[in-house]
């Protein structure tokens, strides 16, 4: 019985992780296409000759510090942010011995 409740946890666990993976590359390939487009839009115009400062690099830059942060999160720091679920398994843990005497 403990058995098969350790391979769900685990289940779940993978689920969580291959969601939040899953998650990134849908973020990184939104992120790719708009700016592919903007920086075309931007080349198209013209503005490349007028501008000093080309606006589609704001969005890159800004939008791409948040991709890099939501890298971070998943590939990198991967479980050492979530101390609620660290919590979760201590509590959980320690009902589960209470319960067997």
């Amino acid at each position: 019985m403990e058995t098969i409740e350790l391979q769900n946890e685990k289940d779940r666990v993978l689920w969580r992780m291959a969601k939040k993976r899953v998650d990134f590359k849908n973020h990184l390939l939104s992120y790719l296409t708009v700016n592919v487009l903007l920086w075309c839009l931007w080349f198209i115009t013209g503005k490349q000759t007028d501008d000093f400062f080309p606006w589609p690099l704001s969005v890159s830059l800004w939008w791409g510090f948040g991709l890099m942060w939501h890298f971070l999160g998943v590939y990198v720091f991967e479980g050492k942010f979530n101390q609620v679920e660290k919590e979760y398994q201590k509590l959980k843990e320690r009902t589960s011995d209470e319960n067997k005497f």
